[in-house]
């Protein structure tokens, strides 16, 4: 990490991967604030977490589920579309010599 300033002579900490900051607009939707978020920020999915780090408004995207909770979510299936008996219609299995 390394420190910048900004043309506002702001001060912030980033990452050497990451992109310099940049002006978003503010606007109103309903009772909330809304930020319009530039084209090369653009985050994946349509929800995202937001919290405050001090006077810093994080955005972050959801991240997936991990296969054990959607595996944990799905109801268990009923006896009747359990697997059916095929022990009847096996075929046996031929002699071997050793």
């Amino acid at each position: 990490m390394q420190w910048i300033y900004t043309e506002h002579h702001v001060p912030y900490r980033r990452q050497l991967d990451a992109s310099p900051p940049r002006e978003a607009k503010l606007f109103r939707n309903n009772k909330s604030q809304a930020v319009r978020i530039p084209a090369d920020f653009e985050l994946p999915g349509e929800r995202v977490l937001i919290h405050r780090e001090g006077s810093r408004l994080i955005i972050e995207p959801v991240p997936g589920k991990r296969l054990s909770a959607v595996l944990a979510e799905l109801e268990p299936l009923p006896p009747e579309d359990g697997f059916p008996d095929v022990g009847s219609t096996l075929l046996s299995a031929p002699d071997i010599d050793l």
